[in-house]
């Protein structure tokens, strides 16, 4: 009797960790999202003490930059998104918010203040944002757009010039 209960706790404990695992599939640079689907929704803390959920954003066209203060990339890519991104687009339906990881408020205050970016930061505790996009071993430097209905519609991992500059072509589709 205990040894069939034992069996069945095991079958049960291995399915769970298949189906898991099976659900946590992630690509080849670790996003665990694809193009076309529905952004998963998630509540978020801006640094001015705001708290918006993604779903109250639909209408506009959403660029999450995950990032980190620590994050040598992330600092390299930020003016470029200032500049060449919010700049252009912060007065149509659009927004970009930095999501910044497992950082605390006066960190990421500082972090803001010493990059100049206007655009908003939310802070991610855990990573639990970034876990919903991305396997939460892999690394920052990661940009997700989602169009006006909810949909992921372009990734990015790392700064190349290159996809940059796709992304930037693609959010200036969704807003025409």
């Amino acid at each position: 009797m205990i040894k069939s209960a034992f069996k069945n706790l095991f079958l049960i404990i291995f399915s769970t960790l298949i189906i898991y695992s099976c659900s946590q599939k992630a690509d080849s640079v670790g996003y665990i999202v694809k193009d076309g689907q529905m952004a998963p929704n998630f509540k978020m803390q801006l640094i001015d003490g705001h708290t918006i959920t993604l779903e109250e954003l639909r209408g506009k066209v959403v660029m999450l930059q995950f990032t980190a203060s620590w994050c040598s990339v992330c600092r390299k890519e930020m003016p470029f998104i200032e500049k060449e991104i919010w700049q252009l687009y912060k007065d149509k339906d659009f927004i970009v918010i930095g999501i910044d990881r497992d950082e605390p408020l006066e960190t990421v205050k500082k972090f803001a203040e010493k990059m100049q970016i206007t655009y908003p930061l939310s802070l991610d505790p855990n990573a639990d944002i970034f876990g919903l996009f991305a396997l939460k071993q892999s690394g920052v430097t990661r940009n997700v757009i989602i169009n006006k209905e909810g949909q992921i519609i372009f990734k990015t991992r790392l700064f190349e010039r290159e996809e940059f500059n796709l992304m930037k072509e693609e959010i200036e589709k969704l807003l025409k």
